[in-house]
């Protein structure tokens, strides 16, 4: 396979990637056949999983807004994947040009692709760093420059968590990282579940096992699971939602069923 200009060398071009493989959903160019493969397969079970990944990235657009209105400039999105338009910093700097915006990923695609997006914006940068390891999230040199953690922060944790197993310890790296924000910070948050889904649970299940084929384990989570990651937080009305339920710009019912496919929120730090 020829490897493209914007591939990093070293990445396997083999092995499927979860953010090229989301970034395939949303319509993106920066994703190999494997990644597409996968999610055809994905898709045979789900065959929603682009309205359910548009989905977060509306409600993300409307949280982040709701965050610039709250008085918070500072934005620390982990599990970011791979820019597409309107991300993190295109909102928030358009709501606030003083918005400083940090990315975090793991995925040496989504890194470097970013670094060429955000290029020669001086208030947006993407650290390489795993959510399984906050002090290296909270460490980071991008965070360090851009970010002040004595005052209140925006943490995105959008369609990134499902992908922790329990043995990755979610609840503790969220705990983690809450207890390094300033208090008024907001928790911003999407997690996938068996509930909402408008297929029977056997079908969706399928799903779940592509993704436990590619090594990549998808974690459907109960609500009142998602709910713990608040602990510690007072929920932003109107509470832990279906994505189109979360202060919507246009009324829900117009809404493809499957964009009620798992649980959004937003937590404040008291």
């Amino acid at each position: 396979m020829d490897r493209p200009a914007w591939a990093p060398p070293g990445i396997d071009l083999s092995v499927p990637s979860v953010s090229r493989i989301y970034d395939y959903y949303l319509g993106g160019s920066h994703n190999f056949e494997v990644d597409r493969e996968a999610a055809r397969r994905a898709m045979e079970f789900l065959p929603g999983l682009p309205k359910i990944m548009q989905a977060n990235r509306a409600f993300m657009r409307r949280a982040v807004r709701h965050a610039v209105g709250e008085g918070i400039a500072q934005f620390l999105d982990i599990g970011s994947g791979i820019p597409t338009f309107g991300n993190v910093h295109e909102v928030a700097q358009q709501a606030d040009p003083e918005a400083r915006v940090v990315y975090v990923d793991h995925d040496p695609v989504a890194v470097a692709h970013s670094k060429a997006v955000l290029d020669g914006n001086d208030r947006a940068d993407i650290a390489a760093a795993d959510l399984r390891k906050p002090q290296d999230v909270l460490r980071s040199p991008e965070v360090a420059r851009l970010l002040d953690l004595d005052r209140p922060v925006a943490l995105l944790l959008v369609a990134v968590l499902h992908f922790l197993e329990d043995s990755d310890q979610p609840y503790e790296a969220v705990a983690e990282l809450r207890d390094a924000l300033a208090p008024g910070s907001l928790i911003i948050l999407t997690h996938a579940s068996f509930e909402g889904i408008p297929v029977p649970q056997e079908q969706a299940g399928g799903t779940v096992g592509v993704y436990r084929d590619i090594r990549n384990p998808l974690v459907m989570r109960s609500r009142d699971e998602v709910a713990r990651f608040f602990d510690g937080c007072e929920m932003v009305d109107p509470g832990l939602v279906a994505m189109p339920h979360w202060r919507p710009d246009t009324p829900p019912e117009q809404e493809d069923p499957y964009a009620f496919s798992g649980f959004a929120g937003v937590g404040r730090k008291g």
